[in-house]
């Protein structure tokens, strides 16, 4: 990735869309600096399908490296494996960030660590404005205790482009979840009082930002260490998943430095490097 030194104002209102709310303009303005290596130029949407797919379509027709999409609602929005990712108006944060993961000298671990800088950046981010922290429940959810706050969701963009769309989606409100969804939290929840949408966007923008940085630089050490801080479900905990030989179950025994989560299955481990995953418990 290559940086920018601001985001300009005319920057922000280049792409079509609609207008940027003040606030939001206004925060980035102010943070340009932290944000611009990642946030060259903003698309805001008042409701949109998904913005995963609206960057997705964009890639594949411009150099848009630094496109920042941002909506207010989404009437198709997603996680992993297709699962549905409640988007209501005004209630969540749901973000698409276009980047092209650097490749220092052949090294494939900056885009295969690209997911886990992102969950460590989001955490980072949330708590940076908003004092709460979450955890990280392999390889892409924020949970506080046993209630998910946000989700990750990294897709490549068509062959050749280089793109990765990166994805998230914060719950901000509490009706950003269907209700009698137990498992689910929000940052207001968590704080017993109304936070600044705005100000949550910068933070996981600005942190973002920073962990790019780490990859562009090779600090992977950097963003392992912060990850496995922030995941102790990573480690002894029971999971189970499908496997060619069947369905398998272990015990959680950490990442290894490309990001795949090692589970100890009887005398041997297995490496988990993608699919669905079942946690225990």
């Amino acid at each position: 990735m290559t940086a920018v030194n601001a985001v300009s104002q005319n920057d922000l209102m280049s792409l079509q869309g609609d207008p940027l709310p003040s606030d939001l303009a206004d925060a980035l303005e102010a943070s340009r600096t932290r944000v611009a290596s990642v946030c060259r130029r903003v698309l805001f949407l008042s409701r949109t399908g998904s913005t995963n797919d609206d960057a997705l379509a964009i890639a594949e027709e411009e150099d848009a490296e630094g496109l920042v999409i941002v909506a207010d609602e989404q009437t198709k929005g997603r996680g992993r494996r297709g699962r549905v990712w409640h988007s209501p108006p005004a209630s969540g944060l749901y973000v698409s960030v276009l980047l092209r993961p650097p490749r220092p000298e052949g090294d494939l671990r900056p885009a295969s660590l690209l997911t886990l800088a992102a969950g460590v950046a989001l955490a980072e981010g949330i708590e940076a404005a908003a004092g709460i922290r979450a955890d990280i429940k392999w390889p892409n959810d924020l949970m506080v205790g046993r209630r998910k706050l946000a989700g990750i969701l990294a897709e490549s963009a068509g062959p050749g482009t280089g793109f990765v769309v990166l994805g998230y989606g914060i719950n901000i409100t509490a009706r950003a979840f269907p209700p009698g969804l137990e498992r689910a939290t929000s940052v207001e929840a968590e704080l017993g009082r109304p936070v600044d949408r705005a100000a949550v966007c910068i933070e996981t923008l600005a942190a973002l930002a920073r962990r790019c940085t780490d990859l562009r630089h090779g600090r992977f050490d950097a963003i392992l260490d912060a990850w496995r801080d922030r995941s102790p479900s990573s480690r002894n905990a029971r999971v189970e998943w499908e496997a060619s030989s069947g369905r398998l179950s272990g015990l959680t025994g950490g990442i290894d430095d490309h990001g795949a989560l090692l589970v100890q299955v009887g005398n041997r481990i297995e490496r988990i490097v993608g699919g669905a995953l079942t946690w225990l418990g």
